[in-house]
């Protein structure tokens, strides 16, 4: 216990410690306009209250990735508890308030245009391709999770396929309506939902006979699969994920000061942090190693779910907590997919402010996502997994190359960046399902060599955009572009 609660501390003393210091290093200006006011225009651009938009954040960042992402990284034991924390605070907080506060520099820009402009041409088409692989991945994982949720829930009285169109009809309306029509509504009470559940698991596992384990650097997982680098891309939302940085520009289109950006994206990535703690600490504690590989092969982490509200809470605690972890991915697929249809529109520069140009990107994108969610699930995580972390290391480079270019304490996004550059590159090469099934020391040699490359083509990438001067903020003052999403 005295593990849990320490983490939990650090958690939260690191948003004022580590969150001001970052804060400092990007330097905010609440005299600055923000594309909230600069591009408003009723449908993404929204000037919305700061909690409004931190609580937005939060259930758009946290879906079912810091559930059952630390519900099967519990299969490792405790070391698991470093990655959530340490990735919270040093990793995804930062990756978090870097991605939000360089899309209100540069008008709520999206990843990939982010990517076009501080890594090159080139990369902005790579980097669109990867977010929306990305987007729909986590769109149809995060209806199949909520479905397969609920459909434990009420015990298989309603068919999962009813329960995955409706969710898919919610989908397509906030995908499509303006912001603050639905999400920025009906938030609230899935927040309170989700704040109620997860708390009550916390509370009821601190006063339980359950026993949470204490730090232990000991690999426990039943099939002896390695840490490195396989527990980085398995817990990902509840430490570092690179589908943040497909949602954090949403809300940069909504924050109305730059001064809030430290608690909207800092802070929101820390109670993320916060609520994997407290799912991966309950699974540790009530089921052993083999029990809990049982439960997540016979039904995914949504068994896991379900078993761990129960007994915690009982029938009525136990519905709350269920319908928390419901809430979840819910109101981060939503968000996926309006995500998504940005992304498209900015690329293809094509105007959003009528419904129908909004509807030509939409339908398509939802008629993919149905048909993704006839493959296998497992599949589907073990690519979402992948092209969740490879993206985070494309947002941390941007990052860091916007810190170097400002000449400001560009380590802060450099470290993190290389860190799981390596571990992704090492994760492709050593898979034998998704990439090329190298040998574990081959894999993490080809790693790190590939690490270091890309390490030097970035400084040189860096040092031509000093020499070319590029415009690093956009001039809020100047001319409204062409196309406003």
């Amino acid at each position: 216990m005295v593990t849990f609660l320490v983490a939990i501390a650090l958690l939260v003393v690191a948003y004022f410690t580590y969150g001001k210091f970052v804060e400092k290093q990007f330097g905010p200006n609440e005299d600055r306009k923000t594309p909230a006011y600069a591009n408003q225009d009723g449908v993404d651009y929204v000037p919305m209250k700061k909690q409004k938009n931190a609580l937005i954040q939060l259930l758009n960042i946290a879906g079912t990735g810091p559930i059952f992402g630390p519900i099967m990284g519990a299969l490792y034991g405790p070391v698991a508890f470093l990655w959530i924390v340490l990735g919270s605070i040093f990793a995804g907080a930062v990756h978090d308030y870097l991605t939000g506060m360089i899309s209100i520099r540069n008008r709520g820009a999206h990843i990939p245009e982010l990517a076009g402009k501080f890594l090159g041409k080139a990369s902005k088409h790579l980097v669109n391709l990867f977010a929306l692989l990305l987007l729909l991945l986590v769109g149809t994982v995060f209806v199949t999770t909520p479905a397969s949720l609920l459909h434990v829930l009420i015990h298989g009285k309603v068919a999962l396929i009813v329960i995955v169109l409706l969710i898919f009809a919610y989908y397509f309306l906030s995908t499509i309506l303006p912001i603050d029509k639905i999400i920025g509504r009906i938030y609230p009470i899935f927040g309170a939902v989700l704040l109620i559940g997860t708390i009550g698991v916390g509370v009821a596992l601190l006063f339980s006979d359950y026993a949470i384990p204490e730090l232990s650097l000991t690999n426990m997982h039943p099939a002896n699969t390695p840490i490195f680098p396989i527990l980085f891309l398995t817990i990902t939302c509840g430490a570092l994920s690179g589908f943040h940085a497909t949602q954090s520009p949403l809300i940069s289109r909504t924050t109305k000061n730059e001064k809030e950006g430290r608690y909207i994206f800092y802070g929101m990535m820390v109670a993320e942090g916060i609520i994997a703690m407290i799912w991966a600490a309950a699974a540790m504690s009530i089921f052993d190693g083999q029990t809990l590989q049982g439960l997540i092969n016979e039904g995914t982490a949504s068994l896991v779910v379900n078993e761990v509200s129960m007994t915690l809470l009982g029938a009525i605690g136990g519905t709350i907590a269920v319908l928390g972890a419901v809430v979840l991915p819910i109101t981060s697929g939503d968000t996926a997919f309006r995500a998504a249809r940005n992304i498209i529109a900015d690329y293809l520069n094509i105007n959003q402010i009528k419904l129908v140009k909004r509807l030509a990107i939409a339908i398509p994108l939802f008629v993919v996502s149905y048909w993704l969610t006839t493959i296998d699930f497992n599949i589907l995580w073990r690519y979402f997994s992948f092209a969740n972390q490879g993206t985070a290391a494309l947002a941390l480079w941007i990052g860091t190359m916007y810190l170097f270019l400002k000449k400001k304490n560009y380590v802060i996004a450099l470290v993190p960046a290389l860190f799981i550059t390596d571990m992704v590159i090492t994760y492709i090469l050593f898979d034998s399902n998704l990439g090329f099934g190298q040998s574990y020391a081959v894999s993490h040699i080809g790693g790190l060599i590939a690490t270091v490359l890309i390490t030097v083509l970035f400084f040189w990438k860096g040092n031509m955009n000093r020499k070319e001067n590029l415009q690093i903020d956009v001039d809020v003052d100047s001319d409204s572009p062409k196309h406003v999403a």
